[in-house]
């Protein structure tokens, strides 16, 4: 053997020398392994905070939406019947005024003919034997507005039943 192998001085120094920049080394990998593994715990905490929030945020907003939907479904049904309410009052509008018109053109005609012979009015003996005066159209206190032909346009019918709201 020779003096290098048996462990001279200068081996000796240079071996020891080798080991502490070797602990150096090794310790600062330990240390830096161990900050990396710091370092990953948080991360995938944060990532499971992150994922823990956006679970609660699903549920919330989920929650939000059957809401939403009921409140849809409830006023879906209130417009439907609304609007059944709705299509018998505008049927029953129409039926009233054709009636009135019927009528606005039977007055005319009842009032044409009633001119035409003179039947118009007069004192006549009427129920009795009591001086009523009778104008022809059974209105025997001779009331103005009991002869007055009723006249209403859609239009006006029309603007006040559909605009009440």
């Amino acid at each position: 053997m020779n003096k290098t192998e048996m462990g001279s001085p200068a081996s000796g120094n240079c071996s020891s020398g080798l080991q502490n920049y070797g602990s150096e080394s090794d310790e600062r990998k330990r240390k830096r392994k161990e900050s990396n593994r710091e370092s990953a715990r948080r991360s995938r905490m944060r990532k499971q905070k992150h994922l823990d929030d956006l679970t609660a945020q699903i549920a919330h907003l989920r929650e939000e939406n059957s809401h939403i939907v009921a409140g849809i479904s409830v006023t879906t049904q209130q417009y439907v019947t609304i609007e059944g309410e709705n299509s018998v009052l505008r049927a029953q509008f129409l039926e009233l005024n054709q009636r009135l018109n019927s009528l606005n053109e039977i007055v005319e005609i009842a009032g044409g003919f009633w001119m035409e012979t003179g039947q118009g009015g007069g004192v006549i003996g009427y129920g009795g034997g009591g001086g009523g005066f009778y104008d022809g159209v059974m209105n025997p206190l001779n009331l103005g507005f009991y002869n007055q032909t009723l006249m209403a346009s859609a239009s006006t019918v029309s603007a006040d039943v559909f605009n009440c709201c």
